[in-house]
């Protein structure tokens, strides 16, 4: 990991102090674009739905927003008609073939790339309205470290950073890490490893990270930053042939390895998000009595 990240011990990254995270809320986000973020979110959120779970996407990736496209669908409502006024929320909402609902953004909104205090009082106004609707709600945000990406980030209660094995994308993904734990006192990361060739190359990759981490990047005193790695999607031509055909490989491809693999990610997330949290609150509750 030394040959891809070089850094000299640095004091934390400043920032705004970021609002409370809300529960059920995982972003899912990267350094690096064209990592498979989008496709792996639309097939995450397919892969909880088998599982019973009750899910939507928000696109948060607002000014590139390619979801629609993923999923092959051609929405008349999107997020910026919400935005706007011009719909009410639940009608932008959109049901998919994977059992999960979507709601959508439109591509190449400008006035939306920058975080002003509207797009901040929008966007949380869309998430506490969704919140209460859903088991699960996925935000699948930008790549890279904008003012944008980094608020959508910061309503989640938890996240998810995808990378791949390539120099640029550890690099990058490092970089958001970083800041994540600067800008918002992050002490628990999660990581997936997209796109690798062999079995243990993720779990290896995120503890390259996490020495780089440990070494470089200073939180506060006591709480040391935590990755850990979520699992690894293989290389697999079978997710070429579903982005081409614009489909969702957890359904039409489920016994291919990228499948079996998010369902196992799924599965994963959703002691994460789902059933631990429900188990400690339960013992909390048995404490209090």
């Amino acid at each position: 990991m030394s040959d891809v990240v070089n850094e000299t011990a640095a004091e934390p990254v400043s920032g705004l102090i970021p609002l409370k995270p809300l529960g059920k809320v995982l972003a899912v986000t990267s350094g690096k674009g064209g990592v498979g973020k989008t496709f792996l979110s639309a097939n995450l959120a397919a892969a909880l739905a088998k599982r019973g779970l009750k899910v939507l996407v928000l696109d948060a990736d607002l000014g590139l927003a390619n979801l629609d496209v993923v999923l092959n669908l051609y929405p008349k409502i999107t997020l910026h008609d919400v935005f706007t006024g011009k719909a009410q929320l639940e009608e932008a909402i959109v049901r998919t073939a994977g059992g999960f609902a979507v709601l959508l953004a439109g591509s190449g909104m400008v006035e939306y790339s920058r975080l002003t205090p509207n797009v901040r009082e929008d966007f949380l106004r869309i998430i506490t309205g969704l919140l209460p609707h859903y088991d699960i709600v996925l935000l699948d945000t930008g790549a890279g470290i904008s003012d944008v990406v980094l608020f959508a980030v910061s309503l989640a209660s938890e996240v998810l950073v995808v990378a791949t094995p390539e120099p640029t994308s550890l690099t990058d993904a490092y970089a958001t890490i970083k800041v994540l734990v600067g800008e918002q006192s992050r002490q628990i990361i999660r990581v997936v490893v997209n796109q690798t060739a062999r079995m243990g190359d993720g779990r290896a990759i995120t503890t390259q990270l996490q020495q780089v981490l440990d070494r470089f990047v200073v939180s506060k005193p006591g709480h040391k930053v935590r990755l850990i790695h979520q699992g690894d999607v293989p290389s697999d031509p079978s997710v070429r042939q579903a982005i081409m055909r614009r489909q969702l490989l957890v359904q039409n491809m489920p016994g291919c390895p990228a499948s079996l693999a998010i369902a196992q990610l799924a599965g994963k997330l959703e002691d994460a998000l789902i059933t631990q949290p429900r188990a400690t609150s339960s013992a909390s509750a048995a404490t209090r009595r």
